[in-house]
């Protein structure tokens, strides 16, 4: 198949970590990528790293900071709707809009809200492009 692009490693392991939940380490990997990168993907990666954040700090009970990173991790993604670099961020927006719900809807005392293990996202990557270095 012809035009077919390769996913970088390091966006591969962060795709990995984030779907293991090892929200730390996917925005570790992730802003390591970030800041050798440059044009348009440069943005893509800053709003993975923001949504891997504001979930990292949803599931440790930082609700002030895992909302500001929801909305500007949303930012960061919106333009590449939507799909991009085989990611699938239309799937990825009704994702995080199911888990964050209850949050982003609670204005007042969020101290009783907990992220859900069943609603948290996942990267959903085009299996027709290939990793880099990959038989």
């Amino acid at each position: 198949m012809t035009g077919n692009m390769d996913y970088e490693p390091q966006y591969l392991a962060g795709a990995k970590f984030f779907n293991d939940c090892e929200f730390f380490e996917a925005h570790e990997v992730w802003e390591d990528l970030w800041t050798e990168a440059q044009g348009p993907s440069r943005s893509f990666y800053q709003g993975l790293i923001q949504l891997a954040v504001a979930l990292h700090h949803f599931g440790n009970g930082n609700h002030r900071g895992a909302k500001k990173l929801y909305h500007s991790s949303r930012s960061y993604l919106q333009p590449y709707l939507p799909s991009y670099l085989g990611c699938d961020i239309e799937q990825l927006f009704v994702e995080m809009e199911e888990c964050f719900r209850e949050l982003l809807q609670c204005n007042e005392d969020t101290s009783g809200i907990e992220i859900n293990p069943e609603w948290i996202p996942e990267i959903h990557l085009d299996p027709s492009v290939s990793a880099v270095g990959e038989e």
